[in-house]
């Protein structure tokens, strides 16, 4: 999510080998959406915020499973968030995000979260 030309990150709270690590936020799509009903979903459920999706960002990173992680640009509309999942939440810039101990798994998308932010 992106607002004023910073990113939003949130620090995670489990499993233990992910505690206060940052990602980005968002999360798994239930049968019957889409991914962007999926992730307008998982930001109001995790941050009690409204967002518009937009184009998807970067690669897709697999995971176990045969399944893949995608990343999204998402707009904030209303609300400001709450870390309700997570145990923080911050706005960071290109800086920012380059010195936040990012989970593995967002670190794919490092140089189009940049580029976003240049």
């Amino acid at each position: 999510m992106v607002r004023d030309g910073r990113l939003l990150l949130a620090r995670r709270s489990h499993p233990a080998e992910l505690a206060g690590l940052w990602e980005l936020p968002g999360g798994k799509v239930e049968p019957g959406e889409t991914p962007a009903q999926a992730l307008r979903r998982e930001l109001h459920e995790e941050l009690r915020v409204q967002a518009e999706v937009g184009p998807r960002i970067g690669v897709d990173v697999p995971l176990p499973g045969g399944k893949v992680l995608r990343a999204y640009r998402a707009e904030l509309i209303a609300g400001e968030p709450v870390p309700l999942v997570h145990t923080a939440i911050r706005w960071v810039d290109a800086d920012g995000l380059l010195a936040a101990e990012l989970v593995d798994n967002d670190r794919a998308w490092l140089p189009d979260l940049l580029a976003l932010l240049a």
